[in-house]
């Protein structure tokens, strides 16, 4: 699966070093199921998507709902399994971030996001 790197633009700061990216059916459909955590600098950049869900997952995650322009909708701390976040008209990716990652880096709401491509 194809990884990139997410700078946070507005407070110069990096989200995910490590951050897969699920773009097809299959991808997004699996996620982040069946892990048990996830490393610092680890994620998920789900694209398109509308929200997620955190059903079968046995984790905590950090969410962060993005628009076309990848600012920042919505955030979740700490999202709980079998819990909906995300979910809005505007929401065109998602970015699953392992717990405390949203505090450490700074995300807020508004704050513009960078995806840069790893080789």
């Amino acid at each position: 699966m194809k990884q990139v790197r997410i700078f946070n633009k507005s407070k110069a700061t990096v989200a995910g070093e490590r951050i897969a990216v699920a773009n097809s059916f299959l991808t997004r459909l699996i996620g982040l199921m069946g892990r048990t955590s996830l490393a610092p600098g680890e994620g998920m950049l789900i694209t398109p998507s509308s929200g997620v869900h955190t059903c079968w997952m046995r984790m905590k995650i950090d969410v962060v709902a993005l628009d076309r322009m990848k600012r920042v909708l919505r955030v979740g701390h700490e999202v709980k399994p079998w819990r909906l976040c995300g979910l809005t008209l505007r929401t065109a990716h998602v970015l699953e971030l392992p717990p405390g990652q949203i505090r450490a880096c700074g995300i807020e709401v508004g704050d513009e996001l960078e995806i840069d491509q790893q080789n």
